[in-house]
């Protein structure tokens, strides 16, 4: 009798990132080594199956040649990198993934792999996400797709997509349990020492890592005060003030240099110090808010709809779940 397995085809190219190939692979063989049932059978192709230089400068030498691939296939994921550049202007590729993806239980991209998928046609009409950094230029590029850049990965349907490199770990252990269950994707995180899963919805990137120009002085110790002082009034003329600047001013500043208008960077850093400590500590949600400047608790509540379309509770809810695994 023909043994059962879960065929996986990992897409790459000239240029792909090695740290996003090696993550998918070692999860599902990790999980095949705990006992997965059916166990993954992980394919790396492209199109040529020439051996693949990966942007890192390292060489995987013997991948298989997308066309000799054949279905039914239980995930098609296609990686992100530099070399995607080209990729997702490859028609003998997308015709390749294209006939793929219509064999695959599962579709996914992680990070610039979704330029592949969306050039592709695969994500007309879906939400989906890729590597912040590429966001407005996907968006631009592909107007049919429902971009957004701050999760770490997204499910539409049965497609699925990635942000940048790492969340590549995030999403193979959101596919494990999908497949197998929780306590198995557990177990796959405790071998490869990581963090269980972060929540797909949490932000690719902070506020607190996503520094302003340096270049730019004003800005920047604007941003360090605010940072540093998330209590305080940090409206848009109190900041102005501070600045020695026009309000108006200060907002072709912050425009400029940080994408956002005051109001909405202090909001959007607060709410990230609040995501910190709901996570981080038993603080009640009162002195949470107070904390990080939010005028009540419905306040922060409506900062974390906004922000992370889920509420502060639930949010720790999810937090606490994941420590108690």
């Amino acid at each position: 009798m023909r043994k059962v397995v879960r065929k996986v085809v990992i897409v790459g190219y000239q240029e792909a990132d090695l740290l996003e190939i090696a993550c998918l692979a070692e999860v599902l063989d990790a999980a095949n080594g705990i006992g997965a049932n059916p166990a993954y059978q992980t394919v790396l192709a492209s199109q040529d199956g020439h051996p693949m230089r990966c942007g890192s400068g390292l060489t995987l030498a013997d991948p298989h040649r997308l066309d000799r691939v054949r279905g039914p296939l239980d995930t098609i994921i296609v990686v992100g990198g530099i070399g995607h550049l080209r990729a997702d202007t490859d028609t003998r590729l997308l015709s390749q993934v294209r006939r793929l993806a219509a064999t695959s239980r599962r579709i996914a991209s992680v990070c610039s792999g979704a330029t592949v998928l969306a050039a592709a046609g695969l994500l007309d009409g879906k939400c989906a996400t890729t590597h912040w950094t590429y966001a407005s230029a996907f968006a631009r590029r592909f107007p049919r797709v429902k971009v957004d850049p701050a999760p770490l990965f997204i499910q539409d349907g049965n497609v699925y997509t990635s942000g940048g490199v790492t969340s590549s770990l995030d999403l193979a252990l959101a596919l494990v349990e999908q497949d197998h269950g929780p306590s198995l994707a557990r177990e796959v995180a405790r071998n490869l020492v990581t963090y269980l899963q972060r929540p797909g919805n949490q932000a690719q990137i902070s506020m607190f890592l996503a520094a302003p120009a340096p270049e730019h002085r004003v800005v920047a110790d604007l941003a360090g005060h605010i940072a540093g002082n998330l209590d305080a009034d940090l409206s848009t003329p109190a900041l102005a003030a501070m600045a020695g600047t026009s309000t108006r001013h200060l907002t072709r500043l912050f425009g400029t240099h940080l994408g956002d208008t005051p109001s909405r960077y202090v909001r959007a850093v607060r709410t990230e110090a609040a995501a910190q400590l709901l996570s981080s500590t038993e603080l009640p949600l009162t002195a949470i808010a107070r904390r990080c400047g939010f005028g009540s608790t419905e306040t922060l509540r409506q900062a974390f709809l906004d922000h992370y379309d889920t509420s502060p509770s639930a949010l720790r809810r999810t937090h606490q779940r994941h420590a108690r695994r």
